[in-house]
């Protein structure tokens, strides 16, 4: 078994790595494509090796591509969940203990749950 490839950690490196991956996809498809067109024309047949090397290559750039998508998302998250720290951090400071529990109430209230749920 191959070991997994290295992640990466930013979310710019993450995006040109899945650029590159969908484009070897597309390469893979356009050669199994191309391949076959040329078979059906001379009446032959594909190379079973050649096909199964394709097919396997194509399959591990979409399941990397499939990983780096969920990295993206967590990523993303990530990214959200710490503004959004950031931003209570800041607006909090800004509310004695009574009022920043108005305003606890209130964003519950608005996502549709009780009071100090």
């Amino acid at each position: 078994m191959t070991e997994p490839l290295p992640i990466p950690a930013t979310p710019e490196t993450l995006r040109v790595r899945m650029a590159e991956l969908k484009d070897g996809i597309a390469a893979i498809k356009a050669q199994i494509a191309s391949a076959d067109i040329e078979r059906q024309g001379k009446g032959g047949k594909l190379d079973p090796r050649w096909f199964h090397r394709a097919k396997t290559a194509l399959r591990h750039k979409q399941r990397e591509l499939e990983e780096l998508a969920a990295r993206q998302k967590v990523l993303n998250t990530s990214a959200r969940n710490r503004l959004k720290d950031r931003l209570i951090e800041v607006v909090r400071e800004d509310y004695d203990d009574a009022e920043w529990q108005d305003v606890m109430d209130e964003a519950h209230r608005r996502c549709g749950r009780q009071e100090n749920a």
